[in-house]
């Protein structure tokens, strides 16, 4: 069952969809959207569970499908380009062949459509130890997550989810809902046999990112025949951020053909 997304809109011209990785927000996306908004009508989602969208336990891609092809209805688009990062990039997959007509062109950043051994159960079970009830700063919750998360960036990253409210301190993001799902999140999107998006496709990598190998390429031209890979230099697994300009140059690069 579809849920209502939370979206922020930058600029003007042909639509652009941004979709965050796991953990992830529209807030994370804002640096580089408003820097495209010179060119696309872009629009940061929040996926279920995430940021200010609504909640459900299904977290299925098929289910981030039906919210996504939702809202573009909902919005009045044709066919509109999608960007995804990670989860992110595994729904737009999965998006564009079940609904090939509904993208322009497809970006997916640093994943491929493939399942993955890694679990975030750990780092979500530390997140829910956090005794909320005592809690009154940010630098708080982060100082309690040292020893069960040792790097900064992550734990800056993951507090980014942490809303005071008349000083109280909430998740913005259902950590159980998200916990449950993970065998889903981690696993391939649902890609059939005899799916294919005919359309331009670009996989932006980070040089420095292990998340798509040379034995995923086979997979990725098979349901993407019009797949190209380019790749970041200097950057990991979140390449828009780690090299931002060199993230938007490519990106437009791609756009512009």
């Amino acid at each position: 069952m579809p849920v209502d997304l939370h979206f922020e809109r930058h600029g003007d011209g042909p639509p652009l969809l941004i979709l965050h990785g796991l953990f992830g927000s529209s807030r994370n996306w804002q640096g580089i959207a408003t820097r495209l908004a010179d060119e696309f009508d872009v629009i940061t989602v929040d996926l279920r569970n995430h940021g200010q969208s609504s909640q459900h336990p299904d977290m299925s891609y098929g289910a981030m499908v039906e919210d996504l092809e939702r809202l573009r209805i909902t919005l009045g688009l044709d066919a509109v380009v999608v960007l995804g990062h990670s989860m992110g990039g595994k729904a737009a997959m999965q998006w564009a062949v079940q609904h090939p007509a509904a993208l322009a062109r497809l970006v997916v950043v640093d994943i491929a459509p493939v399942s993955y051994q890694r679990t975030y159960a750990a780092l979500i079970d530390s997140l829910l130890s956090l005794p909320l009830m005592t809690l009154r700063r940010r630098a708080d919750a982060e100082e309690l997550l040292q020893v069960r998360i040792p790097e900064r960036p992550l734990r800056l990253f993951l507090l980014q989810n942490l809303r005071f409210e008349d000083g109280q301190a909430r998740w913005r993001i259902n950590l159980p809902f998200i916990r449950a799902a993970l065998p889903h999140i981690m696993g391939a999107p649902h890609l059939p046999e005899d799916a294919r998006y005919p359309w331009p496709t670009q996989f932006v990598l980070g040089q420095d990112s292990d998340t798509v190998q040379p034995a995923h390429h086979a997979v990725i031209h098979h349901h993407f025949p019009a797949a190209r890979f380019d790749t970041i230099a200097n950057a990991g697994h979140w390449p828009h951020a780690d090299q931002p300009a060199a993230f938007l140059a490519t990106v437009r690069g791609f756009l512009a053909d």
